[in-house]
């Protein structure tokens, strides 16, 4: 592995990551810094300061290009599940569910493992459109809190189900091929460490949870409504009586709509789709739901319906992800956006900003197994700091494979550590960008959700990377 010389960009990179931290640690808004940091790298880069200040635009459209495909099927979500509250299907749809899920506690695991089984098959963005709008309501009934539903969705589906990857095999095939490994051999060495960390993280995410409802300090970080099922229902601004279907109609539209979706997992299964093209199929589906619902229920104010309809579902969008924007645009020149943007900034083998930190500290610390397991997960969360999870896994198994040939350590379960950190960071459960889809399908704060999260992922993160050193 060939070093890279680290330059000015990296080390503001670097402190502009750690002020940023810092402020959402102690709660504050982080929109200011990250301009200032798009600045700060843009100068470094254009070298002008009209190239500089040009380069924040052209950042914010940038973060905003990659995030367009979150913000539609959010928004086409939420215009969807309006039209079905107001005419009373949602809760025909859902009724079914709530001789089940009787206490915070069953609705909270169970949703959790719905999101999890879910996820293995077709990742967790299309899971979380498929079944969030119809489990959300019966959790907040038995009274769980709109933020404790969108802990569990996010850690068992964007932490759990991404990080062991174990049936589209996405991730463990990046790594393995990066250390040099059979994807059979990650796969096998992941799933103890996939277990301990989920065990933990979640029970411990439980935990806090509960005792901070009976203690009376929890902050449930709403960002619309004072539920999650009012956060899809919007402001209530409609003209007009509510549109009223008859009770046979309502029911037999509860029994479609699901099946429409059941056909989408499905045809998902059968023509292999997975990430964007899965939750595609998932938006088509809810846009021609919300068309054919609006139309029975609004008769001949139909028309004029749909497009009221999708304008409210696109402002619950783009409100949640104003404030998500700067940030998604600094981390995002941690990867390819500084080449796209400013072109061959960086040193001749670079491979971007974030990766080529995680190399550095590679490259500074000790060889032995136990050092070598604690700069995988290092490197994990490093890499998993631009906030998809999977650009920097294959760095991990880079890195995995030099500590195993110079420690004679387990390379397998060092590279399923690395890829399990950098998932569990960037892939959805810390990083606020990554974690939007389950936010915004629950009304709450992304920012909120990330800080509820951080406690129970890094004790989990611990705990694995404990347990990895005694593996390898």
């Amino acid at each position: 592995m060939v070093g890279i010389s680290l330059t000015g960009i990296h080390y503001v990179y670097l402190a502009f990551i750690v002020f940023i931290l810092t402020l959402m640690i102690r709660r504050r808004d982080t929109t200011m810094i990250c301009v200032a940091g798009l600045f700060a790298l843009g100068f470094l880069a254009a070298e002008t300061l009209v190239g500089s200040v040009s380069g924040v635009f052209h950042s914010f459209i940038y973060a905003t290009k990659e995030l367009m495909g979150t913000i539609m099927i959010i928004s086409i979500i939420v215009a969807m599940s309006r039209v079905l509250i107001r005419t009373g299907i949602h809760e025909t749809m859902v009724a079914p569910l709530t001789s089940f899920i009787k206490t915070p506690a069953m609705a909270f695991w169970g949703i959790g493992l719905i999101m999890m089984l879910t996820s293995f098959f077709f990742w967790p963005s299309p899971a979380v459109a498929l079944i969030g709008a119809v489990v959300l309501p019966v959790a907040a009934r038995v009274g769980l809190p709109a933020l404790g539903a969108a802990v569990a969705m996010n850690l068992f589906g964007h932490g759990i189900a991404l990080s062991g990857d174990y049936i589209i095999q996405g991730a463990p095939k990046l790594t393995a091929d990066a250390a040099g490994l059979p994807v059979s051999s990650v796969i096998q060495a992941s799933v103890p460490l996939v277990i301990i960390m989920g065990l933990v993280t979640t029970s411990a995410a439980f935990w806090m949870m509960r005792r901070d409802l009976k203690n009376g300090t929890w902050r449930d970080g709403l960002v619309a409504e004072p539920s999650a099922a009012g956060a899809l229902r919007g402001s209530d601004q409609d003209e007009g009586a509510p549109p009223v279907l008859t009770r046979n109609l309502r029911r037999a539209l509860a029994v479609i709509i699901p099946l429409l979706f059941v056909a989408d997992v499905a045809a998902m299964f059968m023509l292999q789709l997975q990430g964007g093209d899965a939750t595609a199929l998932v938006g088509g589906t809810a846009v021609f739901i919300l068309v054919g619902v609006t139309l029975l229920a609004h008769r001949n104010q139909g028309l004029e319906k749909v497009t009221s309809y999708m304008i409210d579902g696109l402002v619950f969008g783009f409100k949640v992800f104003g404030p998500v924007i700067p940030i998604a645009a600094f981390f995002y020149l941690g990867d390819a956006a500084l080449t796209e943007l400013y072109g061959a900034v960086l040193p001749e083998g670079s491979q971007g900003i974030v990766n080529d930190l995680g190399m550095a500290l590679a490259g500074v610390v000790p060889l032995n197994g136990a050092v070598g397991a604690v700069t995988l997960t290092i490197t994990g969360v490093i890499t998993g700091l631009d906030g998809s999870g999977f650009s920097g896994i294959s760095l991990a198994g880079s890195i995995a494979q030099l500590f195993a040939a110079a420690t004679g350590s387990d390379a397998a379960t060092l590279t399923a550590l690395g890829q399990v950190a950098a998932i569990w960071v960037g892939g959805g459960t810390l990083v606020p960008w990554a974690l939007i889809p389950a936010a915004a399908i629950c009304g709450v704060s992304p920012f909120e959700l990330a800080r509820r999260n951080l406690k129970p992922v890094l004790i989990g993160l611990l705990v694995t990377t404990a347990a990895a050193i005694f593996l390898i």
